[in-house]
């Protein structure tokens, strides 16, 4: 039972980022040029139509950051045991879909392929850990409640 509540978390964090991904894309309306809700249908036309536009792939960092971490944070409250750990494999799965997009598209620039590596662990990290000191308090809450109407 486990191991189907920890894919769909997983599955539930990764769908969680992509849809804070698109959305962040759709913010700015000078950035759709595409006719779908999201941007990905048309990838290599879309970043094609981005090249040498450093904003935009500055605030893709930015909200690729911002997707992992809420996703993170689904994703730990989903899974039982290890919740920093699941949150950690949406950035790595993150940065694996990022590695082969900056791989098989060149339209990047340089800031972009190298802050991918700093942006979706550390963002992710700290979506479980908010999780986990949520939960760390609330369960010292309850001991405490627990020892105090003992006494």
């Amino acid at each position: 039972m486990n191991f189907i509540r920890n894919t769909f978390a997983i599955l539930v964090g990764l769908a969680i980022t992509g849809l804070i991904i698109t959305l962040g894309i759709r913010v700015f309306p000078q950035w759709i040029t595409f006719e779908a809700f999201a941007p990905f249908e048309h990838w290599q036309r879309f970043l094609y139509s981005m090249r040498g536009d450093n904003a935009f792939f500055g605030f893709l960092l930015f909200i690729s950051g911002l997707g992992t971490t809420i996703g993170g944070v689904a994703t730990a409250l989903i899974v039982k045991y290890a919740k920093v750990a699941y949150a950690i494999l949406i950035g790595f799965i993150m940065l694996f879909i990022a590695m082969l997009d900056v791989i098989v598209f060149p339209y990047h620039p340089t800031f972009y392929k190298i802050s991918i590596f700093l942006t979706f662990f550390p963002f992710s990290w700290i979506g479980g850990k908010i999780v986990a000191v949520i939960y760390e308090r609330k369960n010292k809450r309850r001991i405490a409640e627990k020892m105090n109407k003992t006494k």
